[in-house]
C-alpha cells in the first residue's frame, strides 16, 4: 500500500495546488465519483487520438509533398514545406505525451479505487465479526487506508483536470419562432462550477439579435455541467424563461459542436451555442 501511494504522487509532476481547480483551499472534493471520472477520460482520450489522427493525416500529406516537389520545386518552397513538416511531428509528440499522461494518471486513479473498495470490503468483513483488540485496531488501520486512498483519488481527480484543456463557446442566439418578438430582451447566464459568463441581447427590428459578448473561454471540469439560465428583461423587472443543464461529454472532439438547447419545457424558446474544444 505505501509502495503504490508513493509511486502515485512521484509520477505526477507536484505543481502547486492551485493548478488543480479540485484541490483549491475549501474546494476539496472529499466524495471522489469514480464512474463520472471514467466517462470523462474515455471522452478525453477519445477527442485527443482524434486530434491524434487528423495531424498524423496532414502529415502524411506533407511528406507526400515534400518528396514530390524536392526535385521540382523553388528551393524557398522546399524549406518552407520542411519546416511545415516538423512542426506538425512537434505537435504530435506533444499529442503523444499529452495522451500517455493521461493514461498514466488514470491508470494511477483506478489503482487507488480498488485499494479504497478493498479497505471498504475488509472494514465490512470486520464489523460483521466479534469485537477484539486486533479487531479494533484493524479497522482503526483500515479507516486510515480509504482516507488517504480517498485523498489520492482526489489529488490524482485535480492533476487529470489541468489535461482537459479548454472549451471555447460562441453565443449563436436565441430561437423562439412567435415566441421572439422585435425590442425583446434577454439576459443569459452561464455557469461551469465557478467560471461564469453573463451576457444581454435584444431583438431587433429585422428579427436579427446583437449580444453584448459573443465568446467565453471556460476551463473543462470532471464533476459539473454547464447550467443555463436565460431571463427576459422587461422595464426593471426580469421574468426567468428556463434553467437547464448540459453535460460536457460530448464536447471532446475536433469539429466544432452546434448545441441547441431547450430553454422552456414545451421548447417554444431554445439557446443556440457553438463549443470549440
Amino acid at each position: 500500500k505505501s509502495l503504490s501511494r508513493s509511486s502515485v504522487r512521484s509520477r505526477m509532476s507536484l505543481k502547486s495546488p492551485k493548478a488543480y481547480n479540485s484541490l483549491q483551499k475549501g474546494a476539496v472534493i472529499w466524495d471522489p465519483k469514480p464512474l463520472q471520472v471514467k466517462k470523462i477520460f474515455e471522452a478525453l482520450k477519445k477527442g485527443l487520438n482524434e486530434y491524434l489522427e487528423a495531424h498524423q493525416a496532414e502529415l502524411d500529406y506533407l511528406s507526400g509533398r515534400h518528396k514530390d516537389t524536392k526535385r521540382n520545386s523553388r528551393l524557398a518552397f522546399y524549406y518552407d514545406l520542411d519546416k511545415q513538416i516538423r512542426t506538425v511531428e512537434r505537435y504530435i509528440r506533444k499529442l503523444e505525451f499529452h495522451i500517455s499522461k493521461v493514461e498514466e494518471l488514470y491508470e494511477a486513479y483506478c489503482i487507488q479505487c480498488r485499494l479504497r473498495d478493498g479497505a471498504t470490503n475488509m472494514k465490512h468483513a470486520f464489523s460483521l465479526s466479534p469485537s477484539t483488540k486486533a479487531s479494533r485496531e484493524s479497522l482503526v488501520e483500515l479507516y486510515k487506508n480509504f482516507q488517504e486512498c480517498t485523498e489520492d483519488m482526489c489529488f490524482i481527480e485535480g492533476a487529470l483536470e489541468v489535461h482537459l484543456g479548454e472549451f471555447h463557446l460562441k453565443m449563436k442566439g436565441l430561437v423562439g419562432f412567435a415566441r421572439l418578438c422585435p425590442g425583446d430582451q434577454y439576459e443569459v447566464f452561464v455557469r461551469l462550477g465557478r467560471q461564469k459568463w453573463r451576457l444581454k441581447g435584444k431583438i431587433e427590428t429585422d428579427d436579427s439579435q446583437t449580444w453584448d459578448e459573443e465568446e467565453k473561454i471556460f476551463i473543462p471540469n470532471l464533476h459539473e455541467k454547464f447550467e443555463i439560465k436565460v431571463t427576459e428583461l422587461r422595464g426593471l423587472a426580469t421574468i426567468l424563461v428556463g434553467v437547464v443543464t448540459c453535460d460536457s461529454i460530448n464536447f471532446f472532439t475536433t469539429k466544432p459542436q452546434a448545441i441547441i438547447v431547450d430553454i422552456t419545457e414545451l421548447g417554444t424558446i431554445k439557446l443556440q451555442l457553438e463549443v470549440l474544444w
